[in-house]
């Protein structure tokens, strides 16, 4: 049965971390939940969680495969469109970070491929799908505006992401297109970017998620944002 009268959100990487957290205040408040990410066994955890609460439809796949984002086309069509597409799938690329010097070619043109080429991939792919009012989110970092030592190849891929997202904005003025920084988060991509060091001093990201839904319900001008410096709304 096709949905019109509820929200959509489309968020991909789903499975853990951000993504999980934004899910699951999504699904808080209701909203239909079409959520993607590479593994089934997590990803089928979260859709056993979220699914009393709300209508949740599940796909394994990779970001980076124009079959599997054909897939979620035809999901968020059977959901009746979307509201919110989240970009949150992402590469972390070689763990520990290498030198741009040593840095593996094939290695970064994976982390291209996800960081880069996926989110417009799908946003070309779903904007048949978006509703009038809908938004986009695309979930960058501080490395795409920061220069770290050893972050070459992650961080030239948000900064990539960013000024891609910008340029969409200024093409696209009928669309609220966000990309938002959630800042350093207790996750395990986070943890495979410092192996071995205890991050446990790190918030978790449902601290950056009041923030994110502050952008989609208030709508903010199209632009970059801090989560954590948003204010957040009444829950």
């Amino acid at each position: 049965m096709t949905e019109t009268l509820s929200h959509t959100a489309v968020i991909t990487g789903a499975s853990r971390g951000l993504g999980r957290a934004l899910a699951r205040a999504f699904a808080r408040q209701g909203w239909n939940l079409l959520l993607d990410a590479r593994h089934a066994e997590p990803l089928e955890a979260v859709k056993t969680e979220l699914q009393a609460l709300t209508r949740v439809l599940t796909l394994t796949g990779d970001v980076t495969d124009a079959s599997h984002r054909q897939e979620l086309l035809e999901a968020a069509q059977s959901l009746g469109g979307i509201d919110v597409l989240i970009n949150n799938a992402s590469m972390l690329g070689p763990s520990p970070q290498p030198a741009l010097l040593s840095y593996p070619l094939d290695v970064l043109e994976q982390v291209y491929q996800t960081n880069v080429i996926a989110p417009l991939a799908l946003i070309q792919a779903l904007h048949p799908q978006l509703k009038p009012t809908a938004c986009i989110i695309n979930i960058s970092s501080d490395a795409g505006q920061e220069v770290y030592e050893g972050w070459g190849g992650y961080g030239s891929s948000k900064a990539a992401l960013e000024h891609l997202s910008a340029i969409l904005a200024a093409e696209q003025p009928g669309i609220s297109i966000y990309w938002v920084d959630p800042g350093d988060m207790r996750t395990d991509m986070h943890q495979a970017a410092f192996p071995g060091e205890d991050i446990s001093d790190r918030p978790l990201p449902e601290e950056s998620v009041p923030g994110i839904l502050q952008l989609i319900t208030q709508r903010y001008p199209s632009g970059r944002y801090l989560a954590r410096s948003l204010p957040a709304r009444n829950q």
